[in-house]
């Protein structure tokens, strides 16, 4: 994927070079290299031996993941459209209900306005929309001084953060 950013120890950065390769329909055969599958199909896999990245559409279960979470290498969760929030969600229950600690991709129609929101959710890795300048989207990051609400990065309030 082009247009890849990645968190690393809270610092942003374009990635040079992404070495997986999202499948939205799955072949017969299997092409070589680091697979991103739909839920569906990576469940169906019954050889661990390469391991493969797996993507959530909206409206698939992250629980459904619960017996194998220690497998994938990484977790994608597909936004469709900017206006489906159900990925926030989806994002959320891994990391603070599964435990998820791997890496965790926004992938789909993810646009400069979400990359925040998509932080606080969880998210480490976003695949910016193709169409859209990488390089623009990186402030997007930036876009929360203060949060009120809890979230991933901040599981308490800010009524509970004040001294």
């Amino acid at each position: 994927m082009k247009n890849l950013i990645h968190l690393r120890d809270g610092a942003a950065e374009i990635a040079p070079h992404d070495p997986w390769t999202l499948l939205r329909e799955v072949p017969e055969e299997l092409p070589e290299g680091r697979l991103i599958l739909p839920l569906k199909d990576w469940l169906a896999l019954s050889l661990p031996l390469q391991p493969h990245g797996v993507w959530l559409a909206p409206d698939d279960d992250p629980e459904d993941l619960i017996w194998r979470l220690k497998e994938p290498a990484l977790i994608a969760i597909d936004f469709p459209s900017f206006r489906d929030g159900r990925g926030y969600s989806l994002a959320y229950l891994l990391r603070s209900r599964l435990g998820w600690r791997g890496e965790l991709r926004a992938v789909g129609d993810v646009l400069r306005d979400q990359l925040a929101h998509m932080r606080q959710c969880g998210f480490d890795a976003f695949a910016v929309r193709e169409d859209k300048s990488v390089d623009d989207a990186l402030k997007g990051l930036a876009g929360l001084s203060v949060l009120y609400g809890r979230s991933v990065i901040e599981p308490r309030p800010l009524f509970r953060r004040r001294s």
